[in-house]
């Protein structure tokens, strides 16, 4: 959904210089009633007692598409509630996030925690004087400071040289769910051919929608799926680029319009959609409308940045109904005679996905810290991804690389359905995710089993997604300020994009694509596509100098 109305960028710069005034005034400080202690390993602090003290705190989710599942509902968040005294109040973006942000900003009314991408809007809050540094407590309380480590802490840094936010997801090492899944049934009936190059992925499609009439041949989730097929036509192209709209070409950045990976993705992407091998409500579908499709097998192929959220519990409803039926994710699609292996449908980060930023509302930022470190750590990551202690673990282990890692009972082999529909349950409530804690204890333990009996998501895990996934860290954090002449053009090109983008899926011809990318990289030109260009290469440029230490 867009939103109709917006303030403009300088009265809104005003709104909050003004606000954050009357804020400055009225807010506790961090740490005036708190006590205790909190942390995994019981170390002794001055902190807030994370089980003993009661917290209560509002929190939004930043995103038009996010709903937040009530907490205490689920068994997972309920023992958190109930054990740990935490509840968290969700805060709704009525599907309108933007809007949202700005009403809540202008009324003075933010929530104490925001979900959001790092980018432009923390930088609008920090620059007022809405959050809450947070170095003292990451010196205070043990499990950021240990998992995340320096040098991620340090990619986070503000330009104050203050750290505000709370990242999720973060990692050493690859991680990453995006990739193609194959409805295995179809793929049998149908011989079982070759799917490895473009060409293949096309000549199976028009064999399905020849042969099953009532079967979406590609479905491409909420548009995501197109974007995959970008990196089937350039080695080392990741998706990553189209979301920048921006590729590295030698020591700059360049134009997404004018690259011919790009050109040759959205003719191939026009030719399938033309043909109806594509959903024709790939771009306007809902994620509920998606997940039907896949929970049915009502699909040939699905792509997207991360099917195997659906794909994970789809399989399991799939084989119980039918032995012969199921999901399986196959070898990114690549252009005859690229390299298979520097084909990337997705990328990866240190720093993750997003983060969670504690505003000034906040009356206790201190207790909400010591939860958010708590659930980073292994004992909240256990409870929130796997559920109470006695269910599908009990006790704890040491592997390699980690001294807490869960003891795994037989129910977590036997009860897969049910387990499968916890973690897709508590899935949204995951806002500090510790990627390398849950990816080694999950993965040591699945592929101690036999092959049939391991998670689906993991085992496609460590055979295809994180093996494909590239390294992006260099290119966080490129978007300018909103409000800044950079930032006005960015919005502009990417009001350029979506109309192109739009207009080459529904193409009449190849001839018509090729014309609707030319006229938009002349729009993205006039409107000085080469300056914002210029400034993401320069933050491109700093963020290679501080990931070598400069």
């Amino acid at each position: 959904m867009r939103i109709t109305k917006k303030l403009s960028a300088l009265s809104l710069v005003a709104i909050l210089m003004i606000f954050t005034l009357m804020a400055g005034c009225s807010k506790e400080s961090a740490s005036s009633d708190s006590k205790g202690k909190t942390s995994d390993s019981g170390k002794e602090n001055s902190g807030f007692k994370l089980g003993e003290d009661e917290l209560e705190y509002t929190m939004y989710g930043h995103y038009d598409w996010y709903t937040m599942p009530k907490w205490g509902e689920d068994i997972a968040s309920k023992w958190i509630k109930e054990n740990k005294k935490v509840n968290v109040v969700p805060v709704s973006s009525g599907g309108n996030a933007a809007q949202k942000f700005n009403t809540m900003i202008v009324a003075n009314d933010l929530p104490d925690v925001i979900w959001m991408d790092r980018g432009p809007d923390v930088d609008k809050l920090r620059e007022a004087d809405m959050l809450v540094p947070l170095d003292e407590y990451i010196e205070k309380y043990p499990n950021l400071k240990e998992w995340a480590g320096e040098s991620t802490l340090n990619m986070l840094r503000a330009e104050d040289g203050h750290i505000y936010q709370f990242p999720n997801w973060y990692t050493s090492q690859p991680n990453g769910n995006s990739g193609y899944v194959v409805n295995e049934k179809m793929y049998k009936e149908l011989g079982s051919p070759k799917l490895e190059t473009t060409d293949d992925l096309y000549a199976y499609l028009k064999q399905i929608k020849e042969k099953y009439p009532d079967i979406v041949p590609y479905e491409p989730g909420q548009g995501d799926g197109l974007d995959i097929l970008y990196s089937a036509f350039g080695e080392d192209h990741t998706t990553a680029f189209v979301g920048m709209r921006a590729v590295p070409k030698g020591d700059k950045l360049t134009s997404i319009f004018a690259d011919p990976v790009y050109k040759e993705s959205m003719l191939y992407i026009s030719k399938l959609f033309r043909e109806k091998l594509i959903s024709q409500d790939a771009l306007t579908q809902t994620s509920d409308q998606v997940k039907e499709k896949v929970m049915t097998g009502k699909f040939a192929v699905y792509a997207g940045s991360s099917p195997t959220v659906n794909s994970n519990l789809a399989d399991s409803i799939l084989r119980a109904e039918d032995p012969d039926a199921g999901l399986k994710m196959v070898w990114p699609f690549h252009k005859e005679g690229l390299d298979k292996e520097k084909i990337w449908t997705g990328s990866w980060s240190q720093l993750g996905w997003n983060v969670s930023v504690i505003t000034k509302a906040a009356k206790n930022p201190e207790a909400i810290f010591a939860f958010l470190d708590w659930y980073t750590g292994p004992e909240g990551q256990r409870h929130i991804f796997w559920g109470p202690e006695g269910l599908y673990w009990e006790g704890t282990h040491s592997i390699e690389g980690i001294d807490e890692a869960p003891v795994f009972t037989d129910k977590f082999v036997t009860d897969v359905a049910e387990r499968d529909k916890l973690m897709e349950t508590t899935d949204p409530l995951q806002w500090t995710g510790n990627t390398v804690y849950i990816d080694k204890s999950k993965t040591e333990f699945e592929l101690s089993l036999p092959e049939e009996q391991q998670n689906w998501a993991t085992r496609y895990q460590s055979q295809i997604t994180w093996k494909t996934q590239y390294n992006t860290t260099e290119f966080v954090n490129l978007s300018p300020m909103p409000d800044s002449e950079e930032g006005l053009i960015e919005q502009r090109i990417h009001d350029i994009y979506d109309e192109a983008h739009a207009k080459a899926v529904h193409a009449k011809s190849d001839a018509d694509v090729i014309k609707i990318l030319e006229e938009a990289e002349k729009s993205a030109q006039a409107v000085g596509y080469d300056k914002l260009l210029e400034f993401k290469t320069n933050k491109w440029k700093e963020n290679l100098a501080k990931m070598n230490g400069n």
